[in-house]
């Protein structure tokens, strides 16, 4: 019997350029095959697990008897984010590509925007979320304009520095953004970006905090806490969902923190599923160029798989898999169209069980509906008879 199921997003860690890389300027993305060729990448309790053994899986040792469940897994919707990908493994398919700004937001958005919060804007355009703030950090923190930049996915930005805009006013200027980005503006979030410091040494504050979308229709969680069951959300995944399924929920400062989190959880009587989204693979280092950062990153994670492992009860199942890719090694630092991992493991799963490829992230999401004994999702195919003793 299996009666909880630990399900960890390491959040842009891909592994390969899906078929229709091409559309999205991604050919040659390989998040994990790159990182592992120009760096070097230890993982040796994933590899355990049948990391390395993954079809099409480049630059890592494979191990003979690996002790999981693994596989790679395509993505069905049209887009590359971390929305979109969250959205499919729990059944919401996404055939049309959230609005972007290449350009920056139109004036029917910004002036609503500036009216609201009273300020003229600074920024309005596609640019890296560190160097906006040496570019424009002082005028902010002289002036007390919000900075509102984007980027290649949807999302709409807001950097201000926490001496300067208090983050609970933040979070409403956030708000206001989100009621304002709707119909043809519906970008997927709004992403309040907290700094401090001085100019030259500005850096972002764990303060963070997504505006989602609210998912269009039933899902996974929502079933799953109609059940009478936990979902428990770690790191962003409460604001990727804007709240809707989930019945507990820690925000969280970085990666490690994260794992801290998912284990005390573990370690409680709950019964249904812990969430949780390790973030730091893609904010710290995939949108920095940081491949070394990426690769540690890698490694500190990996560490912390025996305890992880060692807090599982006989009917827990743990599952890790990503929600796209964002190669550090490429020229561009936005997220890649990827192939993604999937590890799984579980006193009352298979070891050494290949699932080759799986067509959409949704298929996890309904394997993990099926375990659960809730009502089937609008896409994906369970895989769980092919991985349970």
């Amino acid at each position: 019997m299996i009666d909880r199921v630990i399900w960890i997003i390491l959040d842009s860690v891909g592994m390969g350029e899906l078929p229709d890389a091409d559309r999205f300027n991604d050919i040659g993305s390989n998040t994990i095959g790159n990182i592992a060729k120009q760096y070097g990448l230890d993982v040796p309790n994933m590899r355990k697990l049948g990391l390395a053994n993954i079809e099409g899986m480049v630059n890592l040792e494979k191990v003979s008897e690996p002790e999981g469940v693994y596989g790679r897994v395509a993505e069905l919707s049209n887009g590359k984010d971390t929305t979109i990908g969250h959205w499919e493994m729990v059944g919401i398919h996404s055939p049309k590509a959230f609005p972007t700004y290449p350009n920056g937001f139109p004036k029917e958005v910004t002036d609503k925007f500036e009216e609201y919060v009273g300020k003229k804007i600074l920024g309005n355009k596609p640019a890296s979320g560190t160097a906006i703030l040496e570019e424009l950090g002082k005028e902010h923190i002289e002036t007390g304009r919000p900075i509102v930049y984007t980027s290649a996915d949807s999302v709409f930005q807001i950097a201000a520095h926490e001496d300067i805009v208090p983050i609970e006013k933040l979070y409403d200027m956030c708000q206001a953004a989100r009621d304002i980005l709707v119909e043809e503006h519906a970008v997927a979030r709004v992403i309040a970006r907290p700094f401090k410091g001085e100019l030259g040494s500005f850096y972002r504050t764990a303060n963070r905090r997504d505006f989602s979308l609210n998912p269009p229709e039933e899902m996974l969680l929502d079933v799953i806490k109609e059940q009478g069951l936990d979902v428990i959300g770690v790191g962003k995944i409460e604001d990727i969902f804007s709240g809707k399924g989930i019945t507990e929920a820690i925000h969280t400062k970085d990666n490690m923190d994260g794992v801290d989190q998912t284990i005390k959880y573990m370690q409680q009587n709950n019964k249904g599923l812990i969430f949780t989204n390790l973030v730091e693979f893609d904010s710290a280092w995939g949108h920095r160029n940081n491949v070394e950062g990426y690769a540690k990153g890698l490694e500190a994670f990996d560490s912390r798989l025996p305890e992880i492992i060692s807090n599982m009860k006989d009917t827990d199942v743990l599952m890790i898999n990503a929600d796209h890719g964002c190669d550090p090694t490429m020229p561009g630092t936005d997220h890649s169209r990827e192939y993604v991992p999937f590890l799984a493991y579980g006193k009352s799963l298979k070891s050494n069980t290949d699932l080759k490829t799986r067509k959409t992230f949704a298929d996890i999401g309904q394997t993990i509906g099926e375990i659960l004994g809730v009502k089937k999702l609008n896409i994906g195919e369970s895989f769980l008879e092919n991985i349970k003793k």
